[in-house]
């Protein structure tokens, strides 16, 4: 009787043989994503400027200003449940939420006077490992181009860079928990080496 390995050499042949690759599971590498999200985490927490009274700024604007900024909510699928079933629909919002981020740290909010926070280039990297390492090799996500932002004035952009933060703190946290709880159990084990 043939043993695991010798069918999987079987498998994997007709692939070879062609000169093709093997083909990739659809599933990140849970525990590189839950290494980045948290070093995320770790950026984000420090790159938050700490001026006293702008935390207790109040959200300004009604619903529709608050709709553009990307969350996880219940129905994305990054639930427990959810992720057992099919990642994708999670793992895809959470790449919307990298992109419209990264598509934030780019603009003249964070780079332009008064001068940028310290960690904003590493921000930036981390944002844009995170969502490459997400996107699928075999069909990459449609990636959705905001319009672009209308400049700010230098006095507004200590004031959106403290509210764009405090959002991407939140969404960078629920998405260190779902890495998290993908590599404790969705991780497959290695093969044993004989």
């Amino acid at each position: 009787m043939l043993d695991c390995r010798a069918i999987l050499l079987l498998w994997l042949l007709p692939w070879v043989a062609h000169g093709r690759t093997v083909p990739r599971s659809s599933s990140p590498d849970w525990t590189q994503c839950q290494q980045l999200s948290q070093n995320l985490c770790t950026l984000a927490w420090s790159a938050h400027p700490r001026e006293g009274p702008m935390d207790l700024l109040r959200e300004e604007g009604g619903e529709e200003a608050r709709n553009d900024v990307p969350h996880i909510q219940c129905g994305d699928g990054c639930d427990p449940q959810g992720l057992k079933n099919n990642s994708q629909m999670c793992l895809q919002r959470i790449h919307q939420g990298l992109v419209f981020y990264k598509q934030l740290l780019d603009s003249d909010i964070f780079t332009g006077e008064p001068s940028p926070l310290p960690d904003v280039s590493q921000l930036h990297t981390s944002v844009l490992g995170l969502s490459q390492l997400l996107q699928p090799e075999d069909h990459p996500w449609e990636i959705t181009q905001r319009s672009s932002l209308s400049p700010s004035q230098q006095w507004q952009r200590p004031l959106l860079r403290s509210k764009i933060l405090r959002s991407f703190q939140a969404f960078v946290a629920t998405a260190a928990r779902v890495f998290a709880h993908g590599a404790a159990t969705l991780t497959e084990p290695l093969m044993p080496t004989a």
